[in-house]
């Protein structure tokens, strides 16, 4: 399922003159992006200082979803839009001794301009601040939103799903009468099929055994197009469809199951169709059918 959540920790202590600059001036920020996959797909955007976190990221994560494409992007920001802090001495004195190095070998090399200066003191500043102790709780944090956030959208998904439920329910009850009435009428036409040919035998073939012979193609005939079984395990498989819906939690692998086996029901009725009607009821199911999986695959 899709979601989104973001949260913040901005730095409210220090115990270092580095701490005390970066806190007033640097904050760490966390989103969670989930998209609809069939599988669990994580992936991390991580500051190079934060990569030791990835595993314990990915283990907080993968406890809580099982589906989905989930994309966690945390960054350091600063706030020199607020407010331009001052370099320190010792940072502008090794910025003017690397400057001085390029320089020797590059000639041509630009100098730095005052913006360059305070963009890396910026940087210098938000790097000082160890935000490792804050990232897991962020992340539990952003991850308990994102999880509200799904399940709002879960709520809005099953109620689609049991409207298709209730249209392939009506579909069934469409198509069970069908049946007996294209029975009937192939039977009729076996029969009169059979009136035809023995008026043309002029007696050469005995009319029971005619009728018998008409009797017995229409049987086979209504053996041939009885759906009843297809459409018992359809309404079976909806029943089944719709309890765990209202049951929830993990039911999307059951789920796929069960949309495999209506669509096999659905294709066996459309290939013992003996009626125009009856392969519409045919498509129309399958359309529906398509529509439940795509759904199902954003279920856990």
């Amino acid at each position: 399922m899709t979601g989104y959540a973001s949260a913040q920790h901005n730095a409210s202590h220090a115990s270092t003159e580095a701490e005390s600059r970066a806190a007033a001036s640097s904050h760490l920020g966390l989103e969670i992006r989930s998209v609809n996959s069939r599988f669990l797909d994580l992936s991390f955007r991580l500051p190079e200082e934060l990569r030791p976190h990835e595993p314990a990221l990915r283990e907080i994560i993968a406890a809580h979803i099982k589906r989905g494409k989930i994309e966690v992007r945390v960054l350091i920001e600063s706030g020199a839009s607020a407010a331009v802090p001052d370099p320190h001495p010792r940072l502008l004195q090794r910025l003017g001794s690397v400057q001085d190095s390029v320089r020797a070998w590059l000639p041509d090399a630009r100098p730095l301009s005052v913006a360059d200066v305070i963009r890396l003191g910026i940087s210098e500043q938000a790097s000082a601040r160890d935000w490792s102790k804050e990232v897991l709780p962020l992340a539990e944090q952003t991850l308990k939103q994102l999880l509200i956030a799904r399940a709002r959208e879960g709520e809005r998904l099953a109620s689609a799903m049991l409207d298709q439920i209730a249209q392939l329910r009506t579909l069934a009850g469409q198509a069970k009468p069908l049946v007996p009435q294209l029975v009937a009428q192939q039977r009729q036409r076996f029969m009169d099929r059979w009136q035809e040919a023995m008026a043309l035998a002029d007696g050469a073939t005995l009319p029971e055994m005619a009728q018998d012979r008409a009797l017995a193609e229409a049987t086979a005939f209504a053996i041939r197009i009885d759906v009843a079984e297809e459409i018992t395990r359809l309404v079976s498989h909806l029943d089944e469809i719709e309890r765990l819906i209202k049951k929830g939690g993990e039911i999307g692998k059951r789920l796929d199951f069960l949309i495999q086996e209506l669509h096999r029901e659905a294709n066996t009725m459309g290939s013992k169709s003996a009626a125009l009607e009856l392969t519409h009821i045919s498509v129309d199911m399958k359309v529906l059918i398509e529509q439940l999986r795509e759904q199902v695959q954003n279920i856990e």
